[in-house]
């Protein structure tokens, strides 16, 4: 995967909490260190993502994405 975004950590899926429209994240990518974003449910679907999974966060400006390989 190559992005643009310089900012690019990877970390485990703790927490998703899905809602009507959108799905909150909370990504941790060190022990007691957690990133929260919140992205639109079918991203979240169409990532596939489960709590347990890998995934990387992805910092640029004001906006963090969330990516799996």
């Amino acid at each position: 995967m190559k992005i643009s975004a310089r900012n690019v950590l990877k970390g485990t899926v703790k927490e998703i909490s899905v809602g009507a429209i959108n799905t909150e994240v909370t990504i941790e990518i060190a022990p007691g260190i957690e990133i929260v974003s919140i992205i639109t449910k079918s991203s979240a679907e169409r990532l596939d993502l489960t709590e347990g999974k890998e995934a990387y966060v992805a910092i640029k400006s004001s906006d963090v994405l969330v990516g799996v390989d």
